[in-house]
């Protein structure tokens, strides 16, 4: 009788970024936080780059430009899709439940970009001119 096997099936998008857990791993060393900022975990790609995410202080609305300009002025960046998804899993409380502008503008439309809602988690893209809610994050390489 032949033996059985059991195979699984790669997820659907599996060449998508992996999020991970942001409970500290074991010699993955923690990075330095400025005054007012908060840890969110790492992410690591499948070519198996990774970095830390930093959850910068600051909690503000605005258009998609004006948000990218501001998070910039502070040294940060806008999340991307990825990160939102990570913070909306493990850092809701830390949002309003509200849409937050991501650092991603839609394929093929420049007058569009990603937003996170915090009040159900879907991902959705609207226009650049529309005022919504934006954080910034820092990141960090993994060495």
């Amino acid at each position: 009788m032949a033996k059985r096997t059991a195979t699984r099936k790669k997820p659907h998008g599996s060449r998508a970024k992996r999020v991970t857990a942001p409970k500290f791993t074991p010699g993955l060393s923690r990075p330095t936080l400025k005054d007012g900022e908060e840890y969110i975990g790492a992410i690591v790609g499948a070519d198996g780059k990774g970095h830390h995410v930093i959850l910068l202080p600051g909690d503000e609305a605005g258009t998609h430009a004006d948000m990218m300009a501001s998070a910039k002025k502070r040294g940060g960046d806008l999340p991307d899709r990825v990160e939102q998804a990570l913070l909306f899993r493990d850092h809701r409380d830390k949002f309003q439940r509200d849409w937050y502008w991501s650092n991603t503008q839609r394929a093929g439309g420049s007058d569009y970009a990603w937003c996170q809602g915090f009040g159900y988690g879907g991902q959705d893209w609207h226009y650049v001119s529309h005022r919504f809610r934006a954080r910034a994050v820092r990141r960090i390489p993994i060495r």
